[in-house]
């Protein structure tokens, strides 16, 4: 995992519980930590800074944790949201990952348990790096995508652009960014505006 920490929201009504999680992720020393105990309180917080990991309790008295996860998902899409439930059936997985969620835990959960979830959201999710990280691996990332739909190989787009096939590879790699010159060269054979690049990996 990179050094930067990773922003892990807790929407939960359980005071003991969001303690308990609060100083247990803040003692692993890789995540910051914002526990809320109301949606609204969420709802703000996330306007105000996006966290990287949502912890949502599916039972919260009269707050329908089903009704949270599809504001979320509607006003925040591809958020990262890992159910947590102290009533886990089979049913409730079911249902749980129709609604598209990355994960699910049962309460009681273990320490362990834990680390392994948030650990595999962190490296699918790419939390917990650098904006400039996170810009050149989701550009390059989208310009691959954009160019293996169109069926060209590397070396189809470097002859439409006039670059290398090496410095396309190391843009699709997010090895490097591209430079301006070269981001409208890709972009010009790929028919798409430079800030719909951008726009589409949420920059």
């Amino acid at each position: 995992m990179s050094e930067a920490k990773v922003d892990v929201a807790v929407l939960d009504d359980d005071l003991d519980f969001r303690n308990y999680i609060e100083d247990l992720l803040r003692d692993e020393g890789l995540y910051t930590v914002r526990a809320f105990d109301h949606p609204a309180k969420l709802y703000e917080a996330c306007e105000d800074r996006k966290p990287g990991v949502v912890l949502l309790d599916m039972k919260m008295g009269p707050e329908s944790g089903d009704k949270v996860l599809e504001q979320l998902q509607s006003r925040w899409p591809g958020l990262c949201i890992i159910v947590v439930t102290g009533y886990p059936s089979l049913e409730d997985m079911r249902a749980t990952f129709k609604m598209k969620v990355f994960d699910y835990l049962a309460k009681p959960f273990s320490l362990a348990q834990l680390r392994a979830v948030l650990k595999n959201a962190v490296e699918t999710f790419g939390l917990g790096k650098s904006p400039q990280e996170q810009m050149r691996e989701r550009l390059g990332h989208r310009i691959k995508m954009l160019r293996v739909e169109r069926d060209w190989s590397l070396k189809d787009l470097a002859g439409l652009t006039n670059l290398s096939v090496s410095q396309i590879s190391s843009i699709e790699r997010g090895a490097h960014l591209p430079s301006m010159e070269s981001l409208l060269a890709i972009s010009r054979a790929l028919e798409v505006k430079p800030s719909d690049l951008f726009s589409a990996i949420g920059f």
